[in-house]
């Protein structure tokens, strides 16, 4: 059964509340997506424009620079964890920051980390308690080649393979090329944990399972739904 995994693309603080308030007590992680509008063209929270109600002089979301200070923590913290989804330009740059937010997973995308010798090296300096309370796992959209995601792959704990070619939004349509992603990378490294990100519903759902994905991220497919917790049960009886 693979582990269905709520994907929340939040316009601001209260919609990321709101969102993760609708899953509460039916999954134990929600997948954050954060966009900065550099590597993506969308923009998520924390990323705001400083004209925003609840940002802070320094251009900061109000609740994101609290979390930072320890003032306060992610919404729901104490009921779920969070998997956070960096599509953003300095994900490397600020990892120290992103991990702050106490997530029990950080996704890099391998198209924004730059030279891979460095980033392997990067992961590999990574402090070892940090390593050992959290997952790193790095994306691939599904335009890139994916022998590109092999020089890390031992560096890592999971690869999410990305299905739609437009990231940063939901209800994109399913791209193909991420189901040959994942038989080659399940050909190639049996023993590699496969997420998959976009296009995710029941029908595609089906597919991905059957090809070796363990794990699948959804928005729309959930958030969109009458009945939140009959579409996620559907999801895990796939």
């Amino acid at each position: 059964m693979a582990e269905i995994i709520p994907a929340v693309l939040p316009k601001n603080y209260d919609d990321l509340k709101n969102k993760i308030s609708l899953v509460k007590g039916i999954v134990s992680l929600v997948q954050v997506d954060i966009c900065d509008g550099i590597f993506v063209k969308s923009m998520t929270w924390p990323f705001q424009s400083p004209s925003n109600e609840g940002v802070a002089t320094n251009g900061l979301d109000l609740h994101f620079q609290n979390i930072l200070n320890e003032q306060e923590g992610m919404p729901f913290w104490e009921d779920i964890d969070f998997e956070l989804d960096l599509m953003v330009s300095d994900a490397v740059e600020n990892f120290d920051i992103y991990t702050k937010l106490g997530a029990k997973r950080i996704i890099f995308h391998i198209e924004a980390v730059g030279d891979i010798e460095n980033f392997r090296d990067f992961l590999e300096g990574i402090d070892s308690y940090v390593r050992d309370s959290m997952e790193i796992g790095v994306a691939i959209n599904p335009q890139t080649p994916v022998e590109q995601i092999f020089p890390v792959i031992n560096n890592i704990d999971f690869v999410q393979c990305m299905a739609i070619a437009r990231i940063g939004y939901q209800g994109e349509p399913f791209d193909e090329r991420c189901i040959s992603h994942i038989k080659t990378l399940k050909e190639k490294f049996p023993d590699l944990i496969i997420s998959v990100d976009g296009g995710v519903n029941l029908e595609t759902g089906a597919r991905l399972v059957d090809v070796g994905a363990e794990r699948l991220a959804a928005g729309s497919a959930i958030f969109s739904t009458d009945d939140i917790i009959d579409t996620i049960e559907q999801f895990k009886s796939l």
